[in-house]
């Protein structure tokens, strides 16, 4: 326990003042209070205005994609995707049960179940061996990948970069095409993050951010669909602004619809916050490599997680491995005891009740890594 007194103590360095340490914080030191000023005074405030068009450019520009959508939160840009894929009602879908339950949850508005494959202890996101693994138990059939065992279609595939973290997502992507099943990442956390140079998000057939007000860059609420494909862009546009057919002043809608637009406001705040996005990703990179010293010149028993060959990412949430559950649990306990705002990792969807029978590997690394990581305060820090 002592020793534990001695993390607590060096974050209570990097983060020094008075009262709670959040987990992760947002900070806006830049132009959000003028934009958002600007929104005031012309009053396009909701889904309609200037801000919502710059966003999608800046966004698109930034990542290095030819189109994007911006949305409410990042849970409907995953389930956009997903129905844009062609993922029907008792399809599966292969994703990971150590996930935030938004990727799950999108899943199932589709009617679809999830498949859940474990992931790479090294990356925190989906294993490509145990994904190569799944395919074996699969066969290609007239309209598309089947999963033997259970008879159902395997429409996507959804990995998520957790935590920033981004997965061997060449390799996957390789193995999807491979056996016909689309590719959609989960880039929620992982703005900022790349691998060999291309940018999460870009190598599926769509990529899904979050802008929620915990994340790396924020507007409160908002998310984003990017891709390459024009006419999924439209589409996407179309059936989140429910499916209106454009017209002077009769309300007319094509097909069914989504209420999934970004407001005017919430964009300003992220525009104001991509503008500073390189200033952001310097100062949390410079704060886990302060951790990762830490830890491996004082505690090289708890692993810190960092990127991997031909990876950078974005470390959104710095996280660490303890050896055992129990010590986690000592850590996290005493910690909150000084109000210092660690956390667990997600309960892992099989875990819960509504996700308990979905079709699973022996997800090894995924019950170890539940067991035992914890997130440390990774906030910008002024």
């Amino acid at each position: 326990m002592e020793s534990y007194n001695r993390i607590i103590d060096f974050i209570k360095e990097i983060y020094p003042g008075e009262g709670v340490i959040p987990l992760h914080a947002p900070h806006f030191f830049g132009k959000e209070k003028d934009y958002l000023n600007e929104c005031i005074d012309s009053t396009f405030v909701s889904s309609v205005g200037p801000f919502v068009d710059r966003m999608e450019r800046d966004l698109a520009t930034y990542t290095g994609s030819r189109f994007c959508v911006a949305v409410v939160n990042g849970t409907s840009a995953l389930h956009i995707a997903l129905l844009l894929s062609g993922v029907k009602r008792g399809d599966g879908v292969i994703t990971q049960a150590f996930s935030f339950i938004a990727t799950s949850n999108a899943i199932s508005y589709c009617g679809a179940q999830p498949f859940f494959v474990d992931i790479d202890e090294q990356t925190l996101g989906m294993s490509a061996s145990a994904l190569e693994h799944f395919f074996e138990g699969t066969e290609q059939r007239e309209d598309g990948c089947y999963h033997v065992e259970s008879g159902k279609k395997i429409t996507a595939c959804v990995p998520m970069h957790s935590f920033g973290m981004p997965v061997d997502i060449l390799e996957i992507k390789r193995l999807c095409d491979h056996h016909r099943v689309v590719l959609i990442e989960d880039a929620a956390e992982s703005i900022g993050s790349y691998h060999q140079g291309r940018h999460t998000g870009t190598l599926g057939k769509f990529g899904v951010f979050s802008f929620n007000g915990n994340k790396t860059i924020t507007c409160g609420g908002g998310g984003a669909i990017i891709t390459d494909d024009e006419e999924l862009a439209r589409r996407a546009k179309h059936i989140t602004t429910q499916a209106k057919v454009p017209h002077p002043y009769e309300f007319y809608h094509d097909e069914i619809g989504f209420n999934y637009r970004c407001p005017n406001i919430n964009a300003a705040l992220l525009c104001a916050q991509l503008e500073l996005i390189e200033q952001i990703l310097m100062n949390k990179r410079e704060t886990a490599g302060l951790y990762r010293n830490f830890f491996e010149s004082e505690f090289p028993a708890i692993r810190f997680v960092s990127e991997g060959v031909d990876k950078k990412s974005n470390y959104w949430l710095n996280a660490i491995l303890f050896q055992e559950e129990a010590q986690r649990e000592n850590f996290i306990q005493l910690a909150i005891q000084q109000k210092v705002m660690v956390r667990p990792a997600w309960r892992p969807m099989h875990h819960l009740p509504m996700f308990q029978n979905a079709w699973r590997d022996g997800l090894v690394n995924t019950e170890k890594v539940y067991q035992t990581l914890v997130n440390l305060p990774s906030s910008v820090r002024v």
